[in-house]
């Protein structure tokens, strides 16, 4: 059973920053495709970050030069290090992973993603 636990979300300030956790079992995160989703409140499921099977990472426009996905194979774990956290970054955090490979211009696509977690809250406060 695959199961994504994510953690390290929190209230910070704007300018703060944040390293969310995605632990990962019965699911080897190594060979296959990975991604980080928000949803704020009223709002739909949005692609944050991904990291493909041939580990090609991509970003939403909003999180490029502030935040950044990587992986450890060793722990089976999926980060995303986010700095200069904004208010507009306030949302409920998934994890997400798919069986198999996935086309980069899919990454960011939720809809493309077998297996969530049930999220980490961030708030930024201005």
């Amino acid at each position: 059973q695959v199961q994504l636990v994510e953690s390290g979300g929190g209230s910070v300030q704007s300018g703060g920053s944040l390293r969310l956790s995605c632990a990962v079992f019965g699911y080897t995160i190594s060979t296959h495709s990975m991604g980080w989703f928000r949803q704020a409140p009223g709002n739909r499921r949005e692609g944050v970050a991904a990291i493909s099977s041939g580990r090609t990472t991509t970003y939403a426009d909003s999180a490029k030069g502030r935040f950044t996905i990587s992986q450890d194979n060793a722990k089976n774990t999926l980060y995303l290090q986010m700095t200069s956290l904004k208010p507009e970054d306030t949302a409920l955090y998934y994890c997400a992973a798919k069986r198999g490979g996935l086309y980069t211009s899919l990454l960011l696509r939720d809809d493309a993603y077998d297996y969530w977690g049930h999220g980490t809250q961030v708030t930024v406060s201005s």
